[in-house]
């Protein structure tokens, strides 16, 4: 209890403590708001803290070359992390498309290979980093240039001049501002040092004091600014002995005026030359320097004044005064130091209520004096009734609402410099009221005093609480239409009255009045509608206002008291704006003087003054304009353009230089030309007045000039534009006739004018003066134009619409008009354009045409039926992907109804829409279409292949890598080479196929010891990509753990006696056969073993042909048969871990032992048992996708449950030799070696079976049911012992056992009863074509299975997610036929032998395949089981003959 009340306690004093806040916020603008710490606290709000959020670092005003590149730093700090984002010149870079420029990760801008040409600047200007964090607000940096250093371009250059023996030498050489840092000196084509007698001063001038002999020779400065080096010409210094006489003193190199930043360093040039040799002294504004004493002040080779960390101090005017004690000689020059913005007061992060007034604080000085902006959220204040600029540099914010929230930043400027500081405001909610009557809304509220500029406010107590004596009242009061609304608090608990101030005369504002207890905010009064009345009693306008300008960029104004003041003047607010714009801006004043900075120069601006005092405003004055003083032009005329007029003259045509930045009238311009040889040899002429062209004459035939043109003002010489050559004619063109007609003139009509355009004669070889224009309705003689010769177009205007028009041509020269050209127009009707929007296109649709083109088609209903385009509509359609999600619209116009769409990217989604546009009129985007290109081959290899040991198993290596980067489609399969020479032909090297969701795999069995080379290549189902490069691996030396079994591999390599070593993790299929193969083991464990395997055999086999008697004497119906027979048979196969599975035991025969008969008859005497086909060559091996993986697990699964081990595979053959796998040739193969049955392809079950994949047309096969290795072509001792050529020790095909009732199945398709004898293989291709079957090297089990094939059904394929396994090869359809491949065999790694072909029979013709159908489906009848347990009995006797032997 005592808990409860202490928190009672704290929640009434925490209300009282806001309250008393409230109360007070009125006092002072801001008073209310709670600056920077921690905010107001009231119980149930959720206190919000200011977040820190400032730039770490700014981007700072950086000089480049063109060519390189340039990082432009920023950071920013916050949480969450600030998303960066760049301006240039105030607009938002898109980083996303940028090719040159990014965003590196802490925010930097990196802009590669930086652009500059004459025309061509997109690097060079003004850059700024924008920060935002989402919900919280946006802060932008200091702005920073960035300036690209233009072409070397010397504007002086070094001429040959001689000094006396101990006298000083200048060599001139002035280039670019921006280039001077990268000047340096020649002499005699050697680089230069300099030391204290040789320096070179900051404009590129070198200067030699003391000149001895050695320095005689020829100089030259070369510029080297990224580019090949520039050089001027080159001038020779001669050294003269002394005379021993007198000569007169000169300066060589005077000062002139500079302009410094604090901190930098000044150089004043000063050197004088004379005999005797003169001494430098300098003077600052009269008082002599000591530049010995001084460790700023350095007295340079030849007498130049290095002043350093220039301060303000060191301002002033400098006098240089040369004295070699005959005469003295002086001169002056002005040092103007200036300061960048720095702030004396930053903004403060402030708390506030909605509805509170606030001021940002903001102090800045700098030299010249800074202007200043507020910026929220990265967008400029305006200010306005409710933002305004107080005290010169304050934001002031007026009634608070909750979009005011945000961060604010200040941001000063001057020429120096910028900089900026920010401050975030926080709009606080108000606490929620606390259990406890409100007060009810306050009764009679009144204006009881209407002002002009002031309302007084009463009212009663609530009906709620008659006395009042504790309630506080707040004042919300608006303009009317005005969504801010301001408060006004009570000074005192009770007081039932408020005066509101600062209001505007005649001006409607709504109130009401809401009363607070210690529980809260009670209900509000009805709005009360008051109109305050007109302006009485206020200043009249200021008296003698005046204006003049102080400099190009300042002005001040004077005023005076107003003669009808109305009371004690306040402050005055003195508003200027610049002529020709509507933006007014204003400054408070408390003097009668005050001078705006930072104006444009030579600007005309209109000033006015308004005196406040206690009730407002009073009269403005006039409008006084005055204009700033004139400066140099800042920039050089416009479109500078040469003309030969004959052999020996050229006219110059320019344009005055952009208006705002010709700082005052332009007087005259000069004009610069040389010869293009002779490059230091320039003549000037100067034009006066407006003038914008200039003949020169006298020029020299067939030569080549330079141009350039600067503007003048009283102040002096603008900026020169660059240099423009042209060439004289070598002969004058022909003036004795007049001009031929012009070779073509065009005309397009619109509603009141017609555009001409002509290319003038054929002749070029007369002169052309011009050409004549008439023009008439009906006749062109009624008004005629000429124009300039260089003009190949003209607009005629204010024609008639819909009138005819005959227009004529004709040039003209100074003999006279020639040959008219005619053409006649109709302007077009004057018509009102239809503002509805036109209909969207519909039926939008995308069609594939290849992996990067889609034709997009659609419909237009505003159209005929006939759907023909008879008018200028024209459609536009707009494109993009969903990946990356931030890309960008792509658009094309089109004439037609449809597009092809190209360049796209392979296997993506792209979605289209189409808008239609007539004239004026613009559809809405049409309903969006969606297409995804075709796939295309992968177009670069597998990425970060890598090859390491298995631990603990040195002959196994793990193979990993990372699927390509431009894979084009779904990657559906992988093939890994490896060889142990890497320059073998890529046909020697033995292949590995992976599944395409595999990005590992392990290799068994290779030699210790040994360096292997690994290749990898994907797959997709458009074909094979390029291989990876070789990754080079050798396998570890031979540890003492696995030599013996090593030894006995090798020592029984070639006997076929010992399998070899499966690891030790091998698990045999059968839970009850603990032996590994290859182990030693007795004849009589062996005889026992197979007496057992033996005796379960038959048991299951009877079993299996009791069911089967049953399965078909208990359905009449032929299709019944077949169900039946696939239920109890088959269906124990396709599902892993049913109880209800009869799991046949395996039959575990010696491999060495078993010797049958091959089945299919082949004439092959040496016939290879292998599970998979062998590819014809190594681009064409089709892996399988990942439908095919599931397929092969769930027959994996059926009997042996999970591999331990991942999908592993070894060189076959490894009993003292590594096996090869060959690639097929062209060559027909001697004889047949190997049949590879093709299997249909799991990813298209509609696609029909080869007959092929019976393993012969007589289909005489039989089948073990108790074995987990179906049995179907056989292969002899003799015949494996013999041959090199055969595989050996390939792990286990894990297939499933078919049952021999499922050639009955055809109404289900089972991926079991789909193949026997091979796995499945799968190709994503619809159209696969002519894919001829190949065999294929398949880990396999050592003991060979043995395969009945079977017709698959062809129904869907059921398929059992599993374990990832090696792939498979692609197949063929049923229905097309099979031609003999040839192919290579599979030989022995490192030896050279030729290719043992393989021959795939063809498939059998389609009666044939129907009529074995029809075989199979009578598979089940009682004389076919009679056969079939014939075969049986022989094949027990075959098995009783092996075990008695």
């Amino acid at each position: 209890m005592a808990a409860a009340r202490g928190a009672r306690r704290l929640l009434s004093t925490s209300s009282l403590w806001l309250c008393c806040l409230l109360l007070l916020g009125r006092r002072e603008p801001g008073a209310a708001a709670a600056r920077s710490g921690s905010p107001p606290q009231s119980p149930g709000a959720s206190i919000r803290t200011f977040t820190p959020f400032y730039f770490l670092v700014e981007p700072v005003d950086t000089l480049s070359v063109r060519g390189s590149s340039v990082i432009l730093n920023c950071s920013a700090y916050s949480e969450p992390s600030p998303k960066i984002e760049w301006k240039k010149d105030g607009t938002f870079l898109n980083l996303v498309s940028d090719d040159r420029r990014q965003l590196l990760p802490d925010g930097s801008l990196f802009i590669s290979n930086v652009v500059h040409s004459k025309h061509n600047k997109p690097d060079e200007g003004y850059y700024q980093c924008v920060a935002t964090v989402e919900s919280l607000g946006t802060i932008v940096s200091r702005t920073a240039k960035l300036t690209v250093a233009g072409l070397p371009r010397f504007a002086s250059q070094p001429e040959p001049s001689s000094a006396y023996a101990g006298n000083n030498a200048v060599l001139n050489c002035e280039v670019n501002a921006d280039l001077v840092s990268f000047v340096r000196w020649e002499q005699n084509r050697q680089p230069l040092l300099l030391d204290d007698r040789v320096i070179k001063l900051p404009s590129g001038t070198l200067v030699i004091s003391n000149v001895t002999e050695g320095d005689e020779g020829l100089y030259r400065c070369v510029v080297e600014s990224g580019g090949p080096p520039k050089y001027s010409d080159e001038a020779e210094l001669k050294v003269l002995p002394d005379p021993e006489i007198t000569s007169n003193l000169m300066f060589l190199k005077q000062p002139s005026s500079l302009v410094r930043v604090i901190g930098q360093s000044a150089v004043l040039p000063c050197v004088a030359s004379g005999l005797p040799t003169p001494t430098i002294r300098w003077m600052k504004n009269e008082e002599a320097l000591d530049t010995e004493s001084s460790e700023r002040l350095v007295l340079l080779a030849g007498g130049s004044l290095d002043i350093s960390d220039v301060t303000e101090d060191d301002a002033g005017t400098y006098f240089c005064i040369a004295d070699n004690g005959n005469e003295t000689i002086e001169a002056q020059a002005e040092l103007t130091v200036q300061a960048q913005p720095e702030f004396l007061k930053q903004p403060a992060n402030i708390y506030a209520h909605e509805s509170m007034d606030i001021v940002f604080e903001c102090e800045v000085t700098g030299k010249p004096t800074p202007t200043v902006k507020w910026v929220k959220n990265g967008d400029m204040v305006i200010p306005s009734d409710y933002f305004k600029i107080v005290k010169e540099h304050n934001l002031q914010v007026l009634g608070l609402v909750k979009s005011d929230e945000g961060f604010y930043q200040c941001i000063a400027e001057n020429d120096v410099g910028n900089t900026q500081a920010g401050a975030q405001l926080i709009i606080l909610e108000h606490a929620p009221a606390t259990t406890g009557p409100l007060p009810s809304a306050p009764r009679d509220v009144v204006a009881s005093l209407v002002s002009t500029r002031f309302i007084k406010l009463t009212w009663r107590t609530p009906a709620s609480d008659p006395h009042g004596d504790n309630l506080t009242y707040s004042v919300f009061y608006t303009k009317e239409g005005i969504a801010r609304e301001r408060v006004e608090n009570t000074s005192h608990p009770g007081d039932m009255q408020v005066t509101i101030q600062n209001l505007m005369p005649a001006t409607v504002y709504i109130f009401r009045v809401m009363a607070q207890n210690k529980h809260g905010s009670g209900e509000s009064s009805a709005p009360l509608r008051v109109e305050t009345q007109p302006e009485v009693q206020l200043p009249g306008p200021a008296p003698n206002i005046r204006a003049y300008a102080s400099s190009p960029t300042s002005i001040i104004v004077t005023w005076e008291t107003p003669l009808s003041g109305n009371g004690e003047i306040q402050n005055y607010k003195l508003y200027y704006m610049e002529k020709g714009t509507d933006k007014e801006q204003d400054v408070d004043v408390a003097s009668h003087s005050y001078t705006i900075n930072g104006l444009k120069k030579y600007t005309e601006y209109s000033f006015r003054v308004v005196a406040y005092n206690k009730h407002g405003p009073g009269v403005s004055t006039q409008d006084v304009a005055v204009r700033t003083l004139s400066d140099v032009p800042s920039a050089a005329p416009q479109n500078l353009s040469v003309e030969v007029r004959n052999s020996k003259s050229i006219v110059i045509h320019w344009q005055p230089p952009p208006l705002a930045t010709q700082n005052g009238q332009i007087t005259g311009y000069k004009i610069r030309y040389r010869k293009a040889s002779r490059k230091s040899d320039v003549t000037e002429t100067l034009v006066t007045g407006t003038q914008l062209s200039q003949l020169i004459e006298g020029l020299d035939r067939g030569t080549e000039y330079n141009f350039r043109v600067a503007a003048l003002t009283v102040n002096g010489t603008g900026p020169a534009t660059d240099w423009l050559s042209a060439e004289t004619f070598e002969s004058d063109l022909d003036e004795t006739r007049v001009p031929e007609v012009p070779s073509s003139l065009h005309v397009r009509p619109l509603v009141t004018s017609i555009v001409v355009s002509w290319t003038p004669p054929e002749n070029q070889n007369i002169v052309v003066r011009g050409y004549a224009i008439g023009y008439g309705i009906g006749s062109p003689h009624a008004q005629t134009i000429k124009v300039d010769y260089k003009q190949r177009y003209y607009t005629i205007e204010n024609l008639d619409p819909s009138s005819h028009y005959v227009i004529t041509l004709k040039a003209f020269n100074n003999v006279g008009e020639g040959i008219p050209l005619y053409e006649s127009a109709v302007t077009r009707p004057h018509t009102v354009p239809d503002p509805t929007p036109m209909m969207p296109p519909v039926g939008v649709q995308a069609s594939i045409l290849s992996h990067d083109t889609i034709r997009i088609t659609w419909a237009d209903n505003s159209l005929p039926k006939h759907q023909k385009i008879t008018d200028s509509r024209y459609y536009t359609v707009r494109w993009k992907t969903n990946i990356p999600a931030n890309t960008k619209y792509k658009n094309a116009n089109a004439t037609t109804l449809n597009y092809l769409v190209t360049g796209l990217k392979p296997n993506t989604l792209y979605e289209f829409s189409v808008m239609v546009t007539k004239g004026r009129r613009s559809s809405t985007w049409s309903m969006t279409a969606h297409g995804t290109t075709f796939e295309l081959v992968p177009t670069s290899p597998p990425k970060d292949v890598t090859v390491v040991s298995k631990e603990g198993k040195p002959r196994t290596i793990i193979v990993n890598w990372q699927p390509p980067s431009e894979a084009n489609g779904k990657i559906t399969g992988y093939i890994i080479y490896y060889s142990t020479d890497v320059n073998a032909e890529i046909h020697d090297w033995v292949i590995e196929p992976v599944v395409g969701n595999r990005l590992t795999h392990q290799i068994q069995e290779l030699t210790l010891d040994t360096p292997y080379y690994f290749k990898i290549q994907a797959r997709n189902s458009k074909g094979m990509g390029p291989m990876s490069e070789a990754v080079q691996f050798r396998t570890p030396k031979a540890d003492s753990s696995d030599k013996m079994p090593n030894d006995q591999a090798s020592g029984s390599a070639g006997k076929g006696s010992r399998l070899p070593d499966l690891g030790s993790d091998y698990k045999p299929p059968m839970s009850g056969s603990n032996s590994p193969h290859g182990s030693p083991t007795s004849p009589l464990d062996s005889n026992m073993l197979l007496v057992i395997i033996v005796s379960v055999g038959v048991i299951t086999i009877v079993v299996v042909v009791i069911i089967a008697v049953f399965c078909t004497r208990r359905t009449t119906s032929h299709q019944k048969k077949k169900r039946a027979a696939c239920k109890s048979v088959n269906g124990s196969h396709k599902y892993k871990g049913n109880s209800k599975d009869v799991k046949p035991p395996d039959l575990w025969i010696h491999h060495e032992r078993l010797e049958l008969k091959p089945i299919d008859k082949s004439p092959d005497p040496n016939p290879i048992m292998t599970d998979t086909p062998i590819p014809r060559n190594s681009q064409d091996i089709t892996p399988v996708d990942n439908s095919m993986d599931s397929s092969i697990h769930q027959r994996r699964n059926s009997y042996r449950g999970h591999e331990s081990e991942d999908s592993m595979s070894t060189l076959a053959g490894r009993r003292g030799m590594r096996p090869k796998m060959m690639m097929p040739f062209d060559s027909q193969p001697p004889q047949p070696v190997i049949s590879a049955h093709p299997i249909h392809s799991l990813d298209n079950p509609h696609h029909h079976f080869h007959s092929s994949s019976l393993a012969s047309p007589a289909r005489s096969h039989l089948y073990h049911p108790g074995s987990p290795w179906p049995l179907g072509t056989s292969m002899s001792l003799s015949d494996r012992a013999n041959s090199t050529e055969s595989v050996r020790n390939t792990p286990s095909t894990d297939t499933m056992p078919a049952s021999s009732s499922q050639t009955c199945c055809t109404d289900h398709q089972d991926p079991e009863g789909a193949t026997s004898s091979s796995y499945l293989a799968s190709s994503q291709e619809e159209d696969s074509g002519q894919s001829l079957p190949t065999a294929h090297v398949r880990p396999s089990h050592p003991l060979k299975s043995f395969a009945v094939p079977a017709i698959p059904p062809p129904g869907p394929p059921t398929y059992d997610p599993a374990l990832p396994s090696t792939p498979l090869l692609s197949q063929q359809a049923l229905n097309h036929h099979i031609h003999a491949v040839k192919t290579a065999s599979i030989g022995t790694l490192g030896r050279s032998r030729p290719p043992m072909p393989v021959v795939v029979p063809s498939a059998p013709e389609v009666q044939e395949t129907t009529r074995m159908l029809e075989d199979s489906e009578s598979s089940s009848e009682p004389d076919e089981l009679t056969k079939e347990m014939a075969h049986l009995e022989g094949l027990m006797k075959d098995l009783n003959a092996i075990t008695t032997a």
